[in-house]
């Protein structure tokens, strides 16, 4: 009898031995690096310019003012952006694509030093686009895991202190269960790498705004997506406290007869994330997908009407960008104006992310809508 209590006793420490270690603490290079920079893009009053369009989406845009699409125009636009006087009081980080972040100024400046001379955090796009997915209905995947250690590495040395990472969901198309988990697995290993390379992901399933359905609809498909994406973030040890999210808001489909206002759109969107993010998750930057200037500022500062467990803010490309665009057209002699012209948007939704916003000396372009069906990066 005491031979076999000596027996249970040794097994019971050897099995709470192996439990204690298999509870292992994350102690990465890089973590309390992440958390610097995920706090201070998402940091009170800023939000990110999204710049980081594909040579052939920024080709474009130029052909939409009748610039041609080359690499010296491209810099040319960037430029405007990137050396915008005054642009860090609204804009805590820019998304670049990666042609600009080794690109320089024409006199010669780094864009990425122009960046962090106004406090703005470099960041890269670093997947590579969207191809179709066998075996649906017209759905896609996202490619770009082979080789993005290396890659990430090479972008961190460049200055980049963030990436970006876009995969999408198609309502009308499904969404079928095998394409929400090859989005949400290619999100958690991008997510997973990146942190080890010493870049807070932005992790962004894009629920698209393509199709009839109603905001319910919405609010079920980006639960489903968000609940398979922090699953296999969890099982891929992502430290939730060095990471940034970039959702679509919760709204009915584009051609969906039964429109929301800022008050229902705020309020579905709120909920879905109360019941999918975590606390631990620092920023919630949202995407405009094609959304007016207007709407999509209205929208966020309907969401900071109340404090939220979260920085609830913006990651805008065509909603900062619009105006910007026409009002340069390619001239030098329009390059101070355009860059009013994206102060005054940043400073908008600035206040949107202060729950401040005042749509009274918006102009009527700011109400012109963007959105494209089954737009491409």
């Amino acid at each position: 009898m005491a031979l076999m209590m000596k027996q249970s006793a040794g097994l019971k420490a050897v099995s709470a031995s192996r439990s204690r270690r298999s509870v292992v603490v994350r102690a990465g290079k890089y973590d309390e690096e992440l958390i610097k920079t995920a706090n201070t893009v998402a940091s009170k009053g800023r939000g990110i310019l999204a710049m980081d369009e594909s040579n052939a989406t920024c080709g474009k845009r130029l052909d939409s003012i009748g610039v041609e699409n080359n690499e010296d125009n491209r810099r040319a636009y960037r430029e405007l952006l990137c050396t915008t006087p005054g642009l860090g009081q609204y804009i805590s980080g820019a998304i670049l694509f990666e042609e600009t972040l080794y690109q320089s100024t024409k006199d010669g400046r780094k864009f990425v030093d122009c960046m962090k001379a106004e406090n703005i955090v470099p960041g890269i796009k670093v997947d590579k686009g969207l191809v179709p997915l066998s075996n649906t209905n017209g759905e896609s995947w996202c490619q770009g895991l082979d080789g993005l250690d290396k890659r990430c590495s090479e972008y961190y040395k460049a200055g980049a202190r963030f990436a970006k990472w876009r995969s999408v969901v198609s309502i009308p198309h499904g969404p079928s269960l095998i394409a929400l988990r090859d989005c949400a697995y290619g999100l958690a290993r991008y997510a997973a790498i990146a942190q080890n390379a010493g870049l807070v992901p932005i992790v962004e399933p894009e629920v698209l705004l393509d199709g009839e359905h109603d905001i319910d609809r919405c609010l079920e498909v980006q639960e489903a997506i968000w609940a398979e994406t922090f699953k296999y973030m969890a099982d891929n040890k992502v430290m939730f406290e060095g990471i940034l999210l970039k959702p679509a808001m919760v709204t009915p489909g584009a051609d969906c007869p039964n429109r929301a206002g800022p008050a229902k759109v705020a309020e579905y969107t709120l909920r879905m994330l109360r019941r999918r993010v975590p606390p631990a998750v620092p920023g919630i930057m949202f995407l405009s997908g094609g959304q007016s200037e207007l709407e999509s500022t209205l929208n966020l500062n309907a969401m900071n009407q109340s404090p939220n467990p979260w920085h609830v803010s913006f990651s805008y490309a065509r909603a900062l960008q619009n105006t910007v665009l026409k009002t340069w057209q390619g001239k030098e002699e329009n390059v101070q104006a355009a860059q009013k012209a994206l102060l005054k948007r940043a400073k908008a939704n600035s206040d949107a992310q202060l729950g401040k916003y005042d749509p009274a000396s918006e102009g009527k372009e700011a109400a012109q809508g963007m959105y494209e069906k089954g737009y491409v990066y």
